[in-house]
Formats: C-alpha cells, structure tokens, sequence
C-alpha cells in the first residue's frame, strides 16, 4: 500500500510500526509522483524483488527499499501527477463529510440524538426473565445498555421489525466453476464508508473454500465477526456476481433501500445489539438464528430517499477520487514506457 499522508484536519496523526514512512526532497521528487511510482507496475516489481520471506509473512526491509532508484521525471509532469493527487484527496475527504451527514441524518430520525445510554454495569433477572427465555448465562448479554438500545428501536414512531420480516438473508452457498475466474470479496476489502475498495480476481479452484456467497448489486454485506461486525458495503455495479465470504451475511430489502440498510447496520444502535448478541468460544460471531432476530426501525420513505441520493452523492464522489490516483499511476507508467 502506497498513500500520502495529507493533513486535513488538526488531529494528530501516527502510523504503524510496520509500515515506512519517506520524507521526500521536493526540490528533486514530489511526494504524490514518488506514491505513483512505488504505485505503478514498475515499482511495484522493484519492492517485490526486495521482498523476504520470514516465518509466516514476506517482508520488505526498510533499508533495502532506501536501495530502489526512482526515474527523476521532469518537474512539470510530476505537478501533473501532484495535482491528480491534490484532486483524489478533496473528493475523498467531501466523500467522508457526506457520509457522515448520511449518519446524522439516520441517527436523528430514529431520536438517537437524545438519546442517553444507563450507565449502569449490572443488571438483577430471574432464570425465568434471562437463561429460560434466551438460552444466554454471559452477565455482559444483559448490560443495561443493550435493553436501551433495543428500547430506542422499539420507540421509533413508524414502527419497527424484526430482520426477517423487512430483508431477505442469502445464504445459499454457490459452489464456483473451477475454470471460470471471480471477483472475490474478502473482509479487507471494505472500506470504512460502506463501500468496497477491491477484489481478488482468481479462478474458482484457487479461491479459499469459504468464498460460496454469490452478491448482486445493491446487496449489502455485512461481517458476523465480533470485532469486525462495522465492515458493512453496498455491492455496486463493478462487484455484481462477485463472491464473498461465508463469514459475511448478505441482505436486500423491498422496505428499506440498500443505502438505508448500509447506514443502518453500520450506526452504533444495530452494532451495539450485534454485539449484544455475539456469541462462542474462540471466534465469537453472532449467528444466523439472532442475526434475523435483530429489530430493525421502518424508516420513513422520505428519510430514506434522502439517504439514497447522499450515499449515491458519497460514492460517486469516491470513485471519481480513486480513478484520479489510477490514473496518475498509468500516466507514471506511460512516461517510464517510454
């Protein structure tokens, strides 16, 4: 992964030890060309060939990658690619600001804004009010918190659900043909804004076996994990039939548009309720029977256009950002070529 660190906002910012960080000399190589290089086919070769392999993983020495030589291409079209870079980076973060509009919106219609959590870390039930009615003697499974939740959810004033009845779960398996070639969908391709950053294009005998959910689009998917249950997307048109993980659920409505149920599952009422209902032992994930179980508000018609048209405003906005970086990379190319 190659990025430029742009600051935009004052929160400080930090990295992880794993990753390395370069200080380029503007005067010779500007940052967003020296990203586009180490992007492009040509770098990417160059780093791979440096490439190590340790116990589990290929690593890369730092100061080995210090060894790469960067074709010092005129001053002119390195501004070409700066500015590229300059353009990618605001419509990524008006992307952010829109979707967190999206989030406002939703959680201001189902009264969240008011909303205020017990504070309270106990909780006194019977077995007939806890273990008899839902199988559950974990003390965190009845944390005050969790029944507020669900009380908001239940107090929307246009009703509420539950997940059965407002979705349809797929989750048939697909079992891929083994000459064909997929787009496979695996939980670090999802990006924090609900949309899916890439793919694994690979024949179907050289997928991992729990790639057996086939998407459509404006499906959403959603992570079972504890731990990773806000890696929610919209599957938009580039992703149609593509496989993804049994570990993700997958869901369509005829109630509540795709947008909507994006925003929803990813809000921090149905994250907490997921939560709430994870269970098991090593790997801990909610599962089938209290996923459909999960109460869902019928959000309005209007608030649900409203949120449609951000999301579509959102994406589109993203992926104007990501074509801009994909094509200073093949500008990059192209100059090196030739």
């Amino acid at each position: 992964m190659r990025n430029i660190s742009y600051q935009n906002d004052d929160v400080p910012k930090t990295f992880a030890s794993y990753l390395v960080r370069f200080n380029p000399d503007e005067d010779i190589v500007l940052p967003e060309y020296l990203a586009a290089f180490l992007s492009s086919k040509q770098g990417v070769w160059d780093i791979k060939r440096r490439a190590r392999q340790s116990i589990n993983q290929t690593n890369v020495n730092p100061e080995e990658v210090k060894e790469i030589f960067i074709p010092i291409l005129p001053v002119d079209f390195q501004k070409e690619i700066q500015k590229r870079y300059i353009d990618a980076n605001k419509k990524r973060v008006l992307s952010l600001s829109l979707y967190r509009q999206v989030e406002q919106l939703l959680l201001k219609t189902i009264g969240f804004n008011d909303f205020k959590s017990v504070k309270k870390n106990k909780n006194i039930k019977n077995l007939k009010e806890s273990f008899f009615t839902t199988g559950r003697l974990d003390a965190e499974y009845y944390l005050p918190k969790y029944e507020d939740y669900l009380q908001l959810i239940k107090n929307y004033p246009n009703g509420f659900d539950k997940l059965q009845n407002v979705c349809i779960l797929k989750d048939s398996n697909y079992n891929p043909d083994e000459t064909k070639e997929y787009q496979y969908i695996e939980l670090s391709d999802i990006g924090k804004s609900g949309n899916i950053t890439g793919c694994i294009v690979a024949k179907g005998k050289e997928l991992p076996s729990r790639a057996r959910r086939k998407v459509q689009t404006n499906d959403v998917i959603i992570s079972s994990i504890e731990g990773s249950s806000e890696s929610c997307a919209l599957v938009t048109n580039e992703f149609n039939h593509a496989l993804c993980s049994t570990g993700f659920y997958v869901i369509n409505s005829s109630i509540i548009n795709s947008e909507t149920l994006l925003v929803l599952f990813k809000s921090e009422v149905i994250q907490q309720i997921i939560k709430q209902n994870c269970s098991g032992t090593i790997l801990t994930a909610i599962n089938k029977s209290d996923f459909l179980h999960i109460p869902v508000p019928l959000i309005d018609c209007q608030t649900q256009r409203q949120i449609a048209a951000l999301i579509e405003e959102s994406f589109t906005l993203r992926q104007a950002s990501e074509r801009l970086l994909q094509e200073a990379k093949e500008l990059v190319e192209r100059e090196i070529e030739k």
